[in-house]
């Protein structure tokens, strides 16, 4: 018994009584943290740490939200704790951001009226908005999808996660009372757009419809904007004094060169009136190229020169354009022109036509403008073409590209958010130089050998 005494009394006892309450206190401190972190909102507990930043709510959205003046609901018609945990978390994480904002659940298993009353499918999303009256219903299933041609290209599943692009645009709809009308040409071998690029403008809420200017002579009344995209034949001269009348009269123009597979006399002239001329070859450019791809010097990085519209969510600064033509700026036909550049190659480039190569820096990307109308220019139809624009996650074509739609409109701002692919990023870089080699190769060499090196030492003694 005294040796059962003694042996509490002892200093290694005494140590071991002290570690078991702490251990105790830290156990009940953990459970009483996990209880109290369970009935947080999700928007609290759960921190976005993923390479495609999932929960990220972008600068757009939350302008939009911040400046909402008016209420608008959210209505979830489907079961909550079946609906996937991103979509769940992501609108407590949106709807948080605004006090104009609010959504709602209903399960049309137990409410089933909800689905007639509202002439929609179950798993849907309803945004409305009582001031306007307008309301628009977006699937579950637009807002977390898997990549069709992934699949169809690659045998690997790759899920797509919209659900702000898709909240944001229905928000914008919901509240503004009117629309502007695209109207983009046919009949001069036009590319269509792509996808990622209609989806974009069906998220700005903009009504796109198709305009033959070889079959008319005028340009419909409800036109904000005519794109003329990559055309490989020419304009009539009946054609170019269309569009300029148009542009006099207070239209606004954009226009992509590349695909000509044609001498283009009269968009030359359109051109020139306006204070461009087009160079004849295509750009190369000795500084900024992308040396890992096929084209490599005809894969530029442009420079980027832009106003507070055209940089509206720009961040990398990073675009990448193939097979661009360069121009310059000329005097316009009109004193009331003016013409202002937003994109343009170094100082060291050249434009290349056969054996002839003209060096100099050119032009690829302005903006003519006269009285209230803007006659945009883009050299090269690659900025939006699928497989360029998409390279890499840094490049922010598209996101350009919109701010110059949207630049045409007053009081329109960029809330065409793109998708998430959730997928492993990949990165891209321009040209490599010594310095670049170094911080990618020279540094980590350097670091493991002098690691091996104390290694060795330390294991010899």
């Amino acid at each position: 018994m005294n040796k059962i005494k003694e042996m509490f009394r002892s200093a290694q006892s005494r140590y071991g009584t002290y570690s078991t309450l702490l251990i105790a206190i830290v156990i009940a401190i953990v459970i009483v943290v996990n209880m109290v972190a369970g009935q947080l909102p999700g928007r609290w507990k759960n921190i976005d740490l993923s390479d495609n930043e999932l929960y990220e709510i972008s600068a757009q959205s939350k302008d939009l939200l911040k400046q909402l003046d008016k209420e608008v609901e959210i209505h979830v018609l489907a079961e909550k704790e079946a609906t996937d945990e991103r979509i769940r978390i992501f609108m407590e994480k949106y709807v948080a951001l605004s006090p104009k904002l609010s959504v709602k659940w209903t399960d049309p298993i137990l409410h089933p009226e909800v689905l007639t009353d509202n002439k929609v499918e179950a798993d849907t999303v309803i945004i409305s908005c009582v001031e306007t009256g307008r309301s628009k219903a977006v699937a579950l299933d637009e807002m977390l999808n898997y990549d069709q041609m992934a699949y169809y290209y690659s045998g690997e599943f790759v899920e797509i996660f919209d659900a702000e692009g898709e909240l944001t645009s229905a928000i914008n709809y919901v509240i503004n009372e009117t629309n502007q009308k695209i109207y983009y040409t046919t009949g001069h071998g036009e590319f269509a757009f792509s996808n990622t690029v209609s989806d974009l403008l069906s998220k700005s809420n903009y009504a796109v419809e198709e305009l033959n200017t070889t079959m008319g002579n005028t340009i419909p009344t409800d036109c904000d904007l005519l794109v003329i995209y990559s055309p490989s034949k020419d304009i009539t001269k009946e054609e170019k004094e269309m569009f300029s009348n148009y542009m006099q009269e207070g239209g606004n123009v954009l226009l992509l060169l590349g695909n000509e597979g044609e001498s283009m006399t009269n968009r030359d002239a359109l051109l020139t009136e306006y204070g461009l001329q087009v160079a004849n070859g295509v750009v190369m450019d000795y500084e900024r190229y992308y040396s890992q791809l096929q084209y490599q010097q005809y894969a530029i990085a442009p420079v980027l020169e832009l106003d507070d519209r055209l940089s509206e969510g720009i961040k990398t600064e990073m675009l990448l354009l193939v097979l661009a033509e360069g121009m310059t700026i000329t005097d316009p036909a009109r004193d009331t022109i003016s013409v202002e550049t937003f994109m343009s190659t170094s100082d060291n480039a050249a434009v290349v036509s056969g054996d002839s190569v003209n060096t100099g820096k050119y032009v690829l990307g302005a903006i003519a403008m006269e009285n209230n109308s803007r006659f945009t220019v883009i050299s090269a139809y690659s900025m939006i073409e699928e497989s360029i624009a998409t390279y890499a996650s840094t490049l922010e074509n598209h996101t350009l590209f919109m701010n110059v739609v949207n630049s045409n409109f007053e009081n329109v701002s960029n809330i065409a958010i793109e998708e998430k692919r959730l997928e492993m990023k990949q990165n891209t870089m321009q040209n490599i130089g010594i310095f670049t080699l170094i911080v990618i190769v020279g540094i980590p060499a350097l670091v493991l050998i002098v690691g091996f090196i104390r290694w060795l030492k330390r294991r010899k003694a």
